[in-house]
């Protein structure tokens, strides 16, 4: 009689690991995931940015011909970030953050411009990448939330050992090197 009241408690108990670990793992593929997922919405909205930055250039080179340095600063960031691409979110936030440095001296250079300010073209590129940095840090703050939750996931008992048996590991959070990377361009209209 002990024996088999011993082996409903060993079941149980191998019952209750194997259901703990199969909930362990799926919260672990779950965040894995939405961190991916996260991701490429950032992508997205760093690559709309990128795009627009030739178009910004050539706007600029009507009303700024001696402005030269400034412009190839941001033609020089812009490849940057695009030889950046497929590096991970801590490495590429540091390309990107200096990418937005180069566009707000743009836009603080724009000032001296009143021809430039009041140009559409250039009215209608600034807005577009202000509302594109917005949309940004929105996608910003939800990867790097997505990136919270895996990692507890991940440094947490008892599922950081079904994360170890199964290779899950800690993602990097997308940050910029300097805080005020990360401030919008203004736009005066």
């Amino acid at each position: 009689m002990a024996g088999i009241e011993t082996g409903w408690v060993v079941g149980g108990v191998l019952l209750t690991v194997a259901v703990a670990t199969v909930y362990c793992y799926n919260r672990l593929v779950f965040n894995r995931e939405r961190v991916a997922e996260a991701w490429s919405g950032i992508d997205v909205q760093l690559k709309r940015r990128a795009s627009l930055v030739p178009n910004l250039v050539a706007c600029l080179k009507l009303y700024t011909a001696h402005e030269r340095d400034t412009l190839e600063a941001l033609v020089q960031e812009r490849a940057n970030v695009s030889a950046h691409e497929a590096d991970r979110a801590d490495q590429r936030g540091l390309a990107e953050g200096h990418l937005s440095n180069a566009l707000l001296r743009v836009f603080a250079l724009a000032e001296s411009y009143p021809q430039l300010k009041a140009d559409s073209n250039f009215l209608a590129l600034q807005k577009s990448l202000s509302e594109l940095e917005e949309q940004i840090q929105m996608a910003r703050r939800y990867y790097n939330g997505a990136v919270r939750e895996l990692n507890v996931w991940v440094e947490s008992i008892p599922s950081n050992l079904v994360a170890r048996v199964f290779g899950f590991a800690s993602a990097p959070y997308f940050a910029l090197g300097d805080a005020r990377e990360g401030l919008s361009p203004k736009v005066e209209l």
